[in-house]
């Protein structure tokens, strides 16, 4: 009886020692900036307002036209950076009011073939990668 009397005791001191022992790991707290949260949501902007474009009927229709998957496409602008998104909506801000849609059509086409070409996607048979 002593013996587990004490067995015990020795258990709770163990894992005293341990709980209180253990490494605690510091925590870090930043102030975030107004022009890092703005930022970030111009880029969710950006991207949902390509990913509607993609939604429009002649734009899908122009899409298929070319050969292109619209769900391909749209998992492409997907896993665009956010620097790619800035370039496209730049070029859009850029198309006269009203303008045809081409030049969308046109800009994720090239944006396919190079993705094809470096092997991150194999959207066309026609593209062979360069890093193979």
């Amino acid at each position: 009886m002593w013996n587990s009397n004490r067995l015990r005791r020795l258990g709770v001191a163990l894992a005293c020692v341990a709980l209180l022992g253990g490494q605690l790991t510091p925590a870090y707290a930043a102030m975030v900036g107004t022009t890092t949260v703005l930022q970030q949501a111009q880029q969710q902007v950006d991207r949902a307002a390509l990913l509607e474009m993609l939604d429009r009927g002649a734009l899908s229709a122009q899409l298929v036209e070319l050969g292109v998957d619209p769900v391909a496409a749209k998992a492409r602008v997907a896993a665009l950076t956010d620097e790619e998104v800035g370039q496209l909506n730049q070029r859009l801000a850029e198309m006269p009011a009203g303008g045809d849609a081409l030049g969308i059509v046109l800009a994720v086409f090239i944006i396919l073939i190079i993705t094809d070409m470096l092997g991150a996607t194999d959207v066309f048979p026609f593209v062979h990668s360069i890093n193979k």
